[in-house]
């Protein structure tokens, strides 16, 4: 069987460049090259938010530039599937909302692998109001729950995690407006917490119900690639897991800078909205795991309760994947001394 592994000398190589960028200093204001030796086409699950507000600040401090890398933001959407995007070759690298998309995806056959976690806490939240709070799962019995048509999967899970049956709980699908929850046509609607300006209209008498106190634990904004980018160019998405967490380093430290960035670079997005959601974006992104790990880090065991979980919901109609085939944390390793321990 053909060798899916990470290439060991395009990791070496990774950290020889890390070595090198060590003794020149990497927090410069510089503009991206506009040549490179190879381009990341780093495909999204999402249209662009401040979920991508690391790599942004990357690419305008010129990062990548330092990699030999250029950076290519594909935006994603609702009727644009990323993950098949990235297994056809279409593009080399992507990044999804949560991390369930890619296990589904290896069980379907799709040759994808995950190289790193951008959030180490899932943003998913159950929201309700004062006048009829929902704190814990048991409160979900009973309610009108609206959630998006992909997250349904992500409700059956948190109410098999916790003994619930599903029969006890009605629900509706949604797309990303609060509107029906605020006017009681339903008792819980769904979304990330990080989407600050849709939240608005709920106002204080808002109650969250994270997906991830409920027991649910996923990593959202994993990084992922193929078997074959990783055996072939290694040494590249290396890099560009390099040149990323160092953006995201860099907006922890100046967090105005990497809103002005992302607003810079998608002039659609509010920057009041992503002032009051930015604070909230790096609390996911780093806390004690990061502190101890660094940015982007994840764990086998997490991986493999995931894996168990989605199992016992009957989700893997091909068998569950392995988990060293959907995970791997070489990358990690070899970017270990430049990943910034904040948190």
């Amino acid at each position: 069987m053909k060798n899916r592994g990470l290439n060991r000398r395009h990791i070496l190589q990774g950290i020889g460049a890390a070595a090198g960028l060590a003794t020149t200093g990497t927090f410069i204001s510089i503009e991206p090259a506009t040549a490179a030796d190879f381009k990341i086409r780093m495909q999204l699950g999402w249209l662009a938010s401040n979920g991508i507000m690391g790599e942004v600040l990357a690419d305008k401090m010129g990062y990548f530039a330092e990699e030999g890398l250029e950076l290519e933001i594909v935006p994603g959407g609702p009727n644009i599937d990323g993950v098949a995007s990235v297994a056809s070759g279409a593009n080399n690298f992507g990044s999804i909302s949560s991390s369930p998309s890619l296990m589904l995806a290896r069980a379907a056959g799709l040759p994808i692998k995950c190289v790193a976690a951008g959030y180490q806490q899932h943003p998913f939240t159950y929201f309700s109001m004062e006048s009829n709070p929902v704190r814990t799962p048991e409160d979900l019995i009973g309610k009108k729950v609206a959630t998006q048509g992909t997250a349904r999967i992500l409700l059956r899970a948190l109410l098999a995690k916790n003994g619930i049956e599903e029969d006890q709980v009605e629900v509706s699908v949604m797309g990303g407006d609060m509107a029906p929850l605020k006017v009681g046509q339903v008792d819980v609607a769904t979304g990330w917490q990080t989407n600050v300006g849709a939240l608005s209209v709920l106002g204080d008498e808002r109650v969250d119900m994270k997906l991830w106190d409920a027991g649910i634990q996923l990593y959202a904004n994993p990084y992922y690639t193929t078997d074959d980018v990783l055996q072939e160019h290694g040494d590249k998405i290396t890099a560009a897991i390099r040149a990323i967490s160092k953006g995201w380093g860099a907006a922890y430290e100046d967090p105005t800078a990497g809103v002005n960035a992302l607003v810079e670079r998608y002039p659609n997005l509010d920057k009041d909205s992503e002032m009051k959601a930015v604070d909230l974006v790096l609390g996911f992104s780093f806390n004690d795991k990061t502190k101890a790990g660094g940015w982007g880090i994840m764990t086998a065991e997490n991986w493999q309760e995931q894996i168990d979980t989605y199992d016992s919901l009957g989700q893997f109609t091909e068998g569950a994947p392995k988990l060293s085939d959907i995970m791997t944390l070489d990358i990690l390793e070899a970017t270990k001394d430049v990943r910034p321990t904040f948190g």
